[in-house]
Parts: C-alpha cells; sequence; structure tokens
C-alpha cells in the first residue's frame, strides 16, 4: 500500500458526515460516489486506496438499506435469489478482471448511458409510477441484467445502483418504490462480492473506511425510509440529479 498521511479527528468526522449523507442519497436513487470518492482524495488517500476504502464503506450502506426493505417485506429475498447470486456471481467475476484489464474504456459510453436515464426520468413520466406487465422472467432477469451488471459493478460501479432500479423497472414491470428495494439487495450482493477481492488486495485502510461505513449505514436507513414515504416522485427527481451530475463528472473529470 502507498503511503498514506495521518488523518485527523476533524477528518475522520467530516468523512463520517459525508458518508451519511451518501449513504442517504444511495438508498433512493445510487450516485452517493459522487461525494465519498472526492472526499476520500481529498483526505489524502491514494486513487487505488479511496477506491477500495470506499467499497467497503458503500458496501454497509446496501446492507443497511436491504435490511430496512426486508424487513418491511418491501423485498423477499427468498424468491428473489437467482437474481442475488447471479449479481454476486458478476461482481466476483468484475474484480478479477480488474485486477488485469483497466476499465477506461468504459469511460466514453457509461455517461452517455446515465444521461439517457436522466432523460427517461424526464419525459416518461409515468414510467414506474405503479406495477406494469412483466416483460421477462425472473431468471431472464437473472442472467441479462443482474448478472452484467453486477460485473460492472465489480470492473467499474458509477451508476450500478441507477443501472438495476432501471432494469427492474424496464423488464420485471416494478415500480420504482418496489424496484429501488430490489436494486439495494442485488447492489449489496455485488458489492460484497468485489469488495472481497480487494481486501485480499490489502488496498483498504479501514479506520476511515470503518467510520465512514457506520456514516453510511444510518445514512441509508434515512433515505430507505424516504423511498417509500416520498414515492415514485422523490425517486425520478434524485435519479435525474444524480444520473446527470455522474454524466457530467464522467465526462469532464473521468
Amino acid at each position: 500500500m502507498p503511503p498514506i498521511p495521518e488523518l485527523t479527528l476533524a477528518t475522520l468526522a467530516l468523512l463520517f458526515a459525508v458518508a451519511v449523507l451518501a449513504g442517504c442519497i444511495d438508498a433512493i436513487a445510487g450516485g452517493g460516489g459522487l461525494l465519498t470518492i472526492p472526499a476520500l482524495l481529498s483526505a489524502g488517500l491514494p486513487l487505488p486506496v479511496a477506491f477500495a476504502t470506499n467499497k467497503l464503506q458503500g458496501t454497509a450502506g446496501s446492507l443497511s438499506s436491504s435490511i430496512h426493505f426486508i424487513r418491511t417485506r418491501a423485498v423477499n429475498p427468498a424468491t428473489f435469489y437467482p437474481a442475488v447470486l447471479l449479481a454476486l456471481l458478476g461482481g466476483a467475476l468484475g474484480a478479477r478482471l480488474l485486477l488485469n484489464i483497466k476499465p477506461d474504456f468504459l469511460k466514453p459510453i457509461i455517461p452517455w448511458l446515465l444521461i439517457a436515464i436522466a432523460l427517461y426520468m424526464l419525459l416518461a413520466k409515468k414510467a414506474g409510477q405503479v406495477q406494469q406487465r412483466q416483460r421477462l422472467s425472473l431468471r431472464a432477469f437473472s442472467l441479462l441484467c443482474a448478472l452484467p451488471i453486477g460485473f460492472y459493478d465489480g470492473f467499474f460501479g458509477p451508476g450500478t445502483g441507477t443501472f438495476l432500479a432501471i432494469a427492474c423497472v424496464a423488464t420485471l414491470g416494478h415500480s420504482l418504490t418496489t424496484a429501488t428495494a430490489h436494486s439495494k439487495l442485488l447492489n449489496f450482493a455485488s458489492n460484497i462480492a468485489s469488495l472481497a477481492v480487494f481486501i485480499t488486495l490489502g488496498q483498504i485502510l479501514w479506520i476511515p473506511g470503518l467510520i465512514m461505513a457506520a456514516g453510511q449505514f444510518l445514512g441509508a436507513q434515512v433515505g430507505a425510509r424516504l423511498v417509500f414515504k416520498g414515492g415514485p416522485h422523490l425517486i425520478r427527481i434524485v435519479l435525474f440529479i444524480m444520473s446527470t451530475a455522474l454524466a457530467l463528472k464522467l465526462m469532464i473529470w473521468g
């Protein structure tokens, strides 16, 4: 691991606060990494360490929101397990490939996909308002959506939660609220798989990572509750904002 600067209590407190806000945003629409990765880099962490540490705290957030959605019966893991298992497999395969190939070729593509999602949220105002006709079986969804998006999460990552939620709306006919709940469980599966790879590489800075994980866990609990209180309207607004912001970030700064 490259040299790491000493982190003051004030810096750790700021990282915790950023993680709380990011956890709330992530639980609603994804995109919290727009806040946490710059915060870790500003604290002086080298890029590989910042990405690995970010994966730790992001995993805590997706775990937290998944726990809430399971407890409130918005998600039933017993019936959704094929998609969860393939998202887990995809995350592991993507993270392993990352050890050998840099994902630079994806950088010109992903912003345009995110812009398409933002426009979809803006123009297709009735999409995701209520449950629609299911277009794919769960098995087909698992193979065609959960596996490749899980792979993408392990290999590159930005926008994963957004892609998963939109996939649930478009193929399973979910409302935005139901899609968001299911996407968090899939995101946790791909997160935990890629996190295991980062742990074996020894790139995680544990003290700030665990402090931010606690913040993410708390923030995600708040965000998960807002998903059903705010409904599709809130999710649509946050999805539009975060998709646009993430696309611009990738276009301008890479």
